[in-house]
């Protein structure tokens, strides 16, 4: 089993940065396909980012410049550095990790989720 437990979110001006970090135990963050994703109220939950373990990174298309991901492995860490955030970012954000081959930014293939830290952008 795989516990992932989110924090860095809060309330941010329109412009603003943010980085949530996500604690994995259970297993060792370089053995993860691990990825960041988002869920507005009255939407689906989209892709942000993933990291494989060779640090291959994908991102969604529309964030892609604004967000980075990364993972620290020595500390079994995810992060999601954000900046110039909109109001349109608004969301609850999870975190989430997979055992398995595939690594992308598809919510599907993703067996294990943290329990999501809120992320609010408004003047």
């Amino acid at each position: 089993q795989v516990r992932l437990v989110e924090s860095g979110g809060g309330s941010v001006q329109p412009g603003g940065s943010l980085r949530l970090s996500c604690v994995a135990s259970g297993y060792t963050a370089m053995s993860l396909c691990m990825g960041w994703f988002r869920q507005a109220p009255g939407k689906e939950r989209e892709g942000v980012a993933s990291i494989d373990r060779d640090g291959t990174t994908s991102y969604a298309d529309s964030l892609r410049g604004r967000f980075t991901i990364s993972k620290d492995n020595v500390k079994n860490t995810l992060y999601l550095q954000m900046n110039s955030l909109k109001p349109e970012d608004t969301a609850m954000y999870y975190c989430a990790a997979e055992v398995g081959p595939l690594c992308d930014v598809r919510p599907g293939q993703y067996n294990y989720w943290g329990q999501g830290t809120q992320v609010t952008v408004s003047s």
